[in-house]
């Protein structure tokens, strides 16, 4: 399993799976079903009333027709954090390698590179840089100083932040849980995870340290029990508001 690192907000390193060769290709496929059926629209629409008429006495009108589906890509991973519809339907986006958002310039870079990638050599360029690069990029890609990560949620819906609530009788250690968010509960749980799956608790010590931080606490607790104490006190007085 190829993945990638990518260092959060807080400073935590997480790792996150590379999209694979299989879903870059169903989710150009799929981009490619869009922009055909937003060329049927356009010739039913033109087969209404004058609108064909027009468009063949005013040519420019093509070339609005043409926009969309030259801009397609670059206009919707700018709008929409990286992901066109073909990827959000297969759970994948693109990121920088150092795992935060690509600027402007690497999103135009990667679009342009489309070129290369596609167009010129019918695709066999992309096909083979994927497949053989160690971080699955196209030489769009390489060049932006992008990649792209598979978006789907890598726990169950039970390893999530809507854990079931403690018991009744439960009692609250760190109240300053409230305090937190959403995100950084739920960046804790992947943290958890990821510990749970690998063995390895040298990531346990830097989150907690973050944690206990955050809240202005202090506990002699075990820095994986205490990430765990956290998340309960949390979803126990969240369950109460």
């Amino acid at each position: 399993m190829n993945t990638i690192k990518i260092s959060t907000t807080q400073n935590i390193e997480l790792e996150y799976e590379l999209a694979g060769l299989g879903e870059r290709i169903v989710g150009r496929i799929l981009d490619f079903v869009f922009i055909i059926a937003y060329g049927i629209v356009f010739l039913v629409i033109m087969g209404v009333g004058d609108f064909g008429r027009i468009i063949n006495t005013n040519q420019w009108l093509l070339l609005i027709f043409f926009l969309p589906v030259i801009f397609y890509d670059l206009v919707c991973e700018v709008l929409f954090n990286g992901q066109s519809l073909g990827k959000r339907i297969m759970k994948i986006k693109v990121i920088s390698i150092d795992g935060s958002q690509p600027s402007l310039g690497q999103y135009i870079i990667r679009w342009l590179f489309r070129l290369v990638d596609f167009s010129l050599t019918g695709s066999i360029c992309a096909l083979v840089s994927v497949a053989v690069s160690e971080k699955k990029q196209r030489v769009g890609d390489m060049v932006a100083g992008t990649t792209l990560i598979k978006t789907s949620p890598r726990t169950f819906f039970n390893q999530t932040i809507y854990a079931p609530t403690p018991e009744v009788n439960y009692t609250v250690s760190f109240p300053e849980v409230v305090n937190l968010t959403d995100a950084d509960i739920q960046l804790i749980r992947e943290v958890i995870v990821h510990i749970s799956k690998t063995g390895n608790l040298y990531l346990a010590y830097p989150t907690a340290e973050k944690v206990k931080k955050l809240l202005n606490v202090q506990t002699n607790l075990e820095a994986s029990h205490f990430l765990n104490v956290v998340i309960a006190d949390y979803n126990y007085l969240t369950a109460k508001l």
